[in-house]
């Protein structure tokens, strides 16, 4: 499958697309049961060219787990609930410690740090669990969720299309999503992780009568992770495939194809 929107933003990795399927593709790429990881590096692989899968055994974190769309899997975290609500808000110090200490020989000791002192992303546990009452953390039908190189997708359709693009094209893509509607609100920047950002809040969309994009990469942990991968300049903008359907076809006689954009590629 092509995209003329990646073509004429002259992207520098592939858009990625977002499968459901109980079927694994050859050679998939997957976490190994248990291992720690970050659901964006499995992004950075996709656009790269490689085709990774998850399941509800191999997802990386319960974060990643929840974006993925399997469930709310922030119950499983170190304490339950409450445990999560203290890591990214003030963290276990004071609460419950002796918890962390039996577990602290199989921590990476920059996250023996993080769980102490809190991520502090939160002013409060109480924010924390009012944020996750607030996820559209969903479960969804299939057994696999799968990142292609949208080049290699061709009788599957996507759930969602995710473009990783820098701030020019990341501009463009929001004019590009409002440019058939009647309303101006069509691209929105939740909170959440990286994963949320390009799964579970796209998934949302997909059932509205007016889908929009959703800007992420905007997770500081997630940006630290992949900018190795894929730089310190780029955002994620994903799609639910019927908007990216609309969008494709708005591309000709546009704003892409004349005017300030033209003058502006030189910069992209």
């Amino acid at each position: 499958m092509k995209s003329r929107i990646a073509e004429v933003l002259k992207l520098k990795f592939e858009p990625v697309a977002i499968i459901w399927s109980d079927e694994i593709p050859e050679g998939a790429k997957q976490f190994k049961k248990g291992q720690w990881g970050c659901v964006i590096w499995m992004l950075a692989r996709a656009a790269r060219g490689e085709i990774v899968a998850f399941d509800r055994e191999h997802y990386g974190c319960q974060g990643g787990a929840t974006g993925l769309g399997f469930g709310n899997r922030y119950y499983d975290f170190i304490g339950g609930i409450e445990g999560f609500c203290r890591f990214l808000s003030t963290g276990f110090k004071g609460w419950k410690e002796e918890v962390l200490e039996k577990i602290k020989d199989e921590l990476r000791d920059e996250l023996y740090e993080k769980m102490l002192n809190g991520e502090r992303y939160k002013k409060s546990p109480e924010l924390v669990r009012k944020f996750i009452e607030k996820l559209p953390a969903v479960e969804i039908q299939k057994k696999y969720v799968i990142f292609k190189p949208l080049s290699k997708v061709e009788k599957e359709e996507p759930v969602v299309v995710v473009f990783i693009a820098n701030p020019h094209q990341l501009s463009a893509l929001v004019v590009l999503a409002n440019y058939s509607r009647e309303t101006n609100d069509n691209v929105i920047i939740p909170m959440g992780a990286g994963c949320h950002q390009i799964g579970i809040y796209p998934y949302r969309e997909m059932s509205s009568e007016r889908p929009r994009a959703v800007v992420g990469l905007t997770d500081l942990d997630a940006r630290l992770n992949v900018r190795a991968l894929i730089g310190d300049d780029v955002f994620t903008f994903s799609v639910p495939y019927s908007m990216f359907r609309e969008m494709e076809e708005n591309v000709k006689d546009s704003f892409l194809e004349i005017g300030t954009w033209t003058r502006l590629m030189k910069y992209v």
